[in-house]
């Protein structure tokens, strides 16, 4: 194991003629230089950030998390040398909700990224993420890093939404799902999807606010997503750099380059996800060939949980119950694994709750920053639960859809006050009073409901979201907003 140099940040190393120096010497000569020299960073520079996030990928797909044909080494490696968090949610069962609270630390309703009408944005939509959000890659960017989005945006198509209006240094990909822009000569229905081809949807590649591609080449799209990744890390290994790189897969249609067809055993789908895992090998393998992963705190998680209605296209929650668009566990919970040699203990399982809102506030924090005082966040700063030191900061977990408080998770108990059927089709939703209880601990399929014998956590629950939507003032949506002309 390579040795770690703790002179790295402030000069050159104590070997050689160095070592034979005065004690007092040496730290007034390592003092002056990094007082004087120009390019000489600074001692307080915080870790670089990378994360890296799937698409419709469900909490069941890995090995590391009990996937038994899906062979993902790279992953499974990630979590032994990191920390495996197997009460990580999203803070949306669907795309862009969840995007938009990723990158601002707070649930979409109060930045106007979600709707009662429209579950994401689409092509036609005219809105997008407010310029008023800070976004991780603004707050760090701010903080002297180099910033980069790399994949699928999903947060508004038009300029004035762009990844490179909220902070992003550069940006390379999609701007919404890849199943968007249609075209009119696909075969019907969900053939386009069983047997997909390149040609079925227009969706366009974008390189910083132009298109270079359209439609997007989806069979060498996770590897050109890599290659650029890669090559941003070694561009920018001499300062902190923030590395976004939402993969557009495994969300429908499924495509994978001609290296991984047929390799899975789980089929089309393996193949996609092993990919992904090769991508994250390919990441991880250049910050320690740079030297830079004991630098560097690597997340990797998913937007949502699978797309259980694509059959054997879609992936799997698991022990989880339902899928994406669902507020069960199978739509929110997610893989969450974070990797950061010589600081996140090794080959860790924690059971403490976190969410994908707590990335913002654990990042500005290790970067040295403060967190804004002008708006409520929903995120925690989980330092003290990475390292291995503290509990998790997090209580409780909120379910929306939409607009509306669905679920409320506090400590091992999670109550429905509303539940929807299906994420296809239009299934009414169902009230539910009392609400239905269960104990996550011990039943994390949510199977058993004991609402009747806790009318005590019933009443704590129930307090417990009143109080929150008293304190939530939505905003207009912005996934209502028509495209202007249409």
């Amino acid at each position: 194991m390579r040795e770690r140099n703790e002179f790295a940040e402030c000069g050159p190393s104590p070997r050689g003629p160095l070592a034979t120096w005065p004690l007092f010497a040496l730290v007034g000569w390592l003092s002056a230089a990094c007082l004087i020299l120009p390019n000489a960073p600074a001692l307080a520079r915080g870790p670089n950030v990378v994360v890296i996030f799937a698409d419709d990928l469900g909490y069941g797909d890995l090995g590391c998390y009990g996937h038994p044909t899906i062979r993902t080494p790279h992953l499974d490696r990630m979590a032994a040398e990191g920390v495996r968090l197997t009460q990580f949610y999203s803070a949306s069962s669907v795309c862009t909700p969840s995007r938009a609270a990723l990158l601002t630390g707070r649930l979409p309703i109060r930045s106007g990224m979600c709707s009662d009408q429209r579950r994401v944005l689409f092509p036609n939509s005219g809105g997008g993420l407010p310029a008023s959000e800070i976004t991780i890659a603004a707050a760090l960017r701010d903080r002297g890093y180099a910033t980069a989005c790399i994949g699928k945006w999903h947060l508004g198509h038009l300029p004035p939404f762009l990844p490179t209006r909220h902070g992003f240094d550069q940006y390379f990909g999609i701007p919404y799902s890849n199943d968007m822009d249609r075209v009119n000569d696909a075969p019907a229905g969900r053939e386009a999807f069983w047997n997909p081809e390149v040609r079925y949807w227009n969706v366009p590649l974008m390189r910083d606010e132009e298109i270079i591609e359209r439609p997007a080449d989806q069979t060498t799209i996770t590897r050109r997503y890599t290659e650029e990744a890669v090559g941003f890390i070694r561009k920018n290994r001499e300062r902190p750099f923030f590395l976004y790189l939402p993969h557009s897969l495994p969300h429908v249609p499924l495509f994978r380059s001609a290296e991984f067809a047929d390799k899975s055993a789980r089929g089309l789908y393996g193949d996609v996800i092993e990919e992904i895992d090769w991508s994250v090998g390919q990441v991880l393998e250049t910050l320690r060939e740079l030297e830079l992963d004991q630098q560097t705190i690597v997340w990797f998680t998913s937007d949502n949980g699978p797309w259980l209605s694509f059959d054997s296209h879609g992936g799997s929650a698991g022990l989880l119950r339902e899928g994406k668009g669902m507020t069960w566990d199978g739509g929110m919970r997610v893989p969450g694994i974070a990797w950061w040699p010589g600081t996140i203990p090794a080959g860790r399982t924690e059971l403490g709750l976190a969410t994908t809102m707590d990335i913002l506030p654990t990042s500005i924090r290790m970067a040295g920053g403060e967190l804004p005082t002008d708006r409520v966040l929903d995120g925690h700063d989980l330092t003290g639960l990475l390292r291995g030191e503290a509990p998790s900061p997090r209580a409780e977990v909120l379910f929306y859809r939409g607009t509306r408080l669905m679920a409320i998770r506090k400590g091992p108990w999670k109550a429905h006050f509303v539940t929807q059927g299906s994420y296809v089709g239009n299934t009414q939703p169902q009230v539910h009073d009392p609400p239905l209880l269960f104990q996550l601990d011990v039943d994390p399929s949510e199977k058993w409901n004991v609402a009747e014998r806790y009318p005590e956590v019933i009443a704590e629950l129930k307090a417990a979201a009143e109080s929150h939507q008293a304190a939530v003032e939505p905003v207009p949506s912005q996934l209502e907003i028509p495209l202007a002309g249409r």
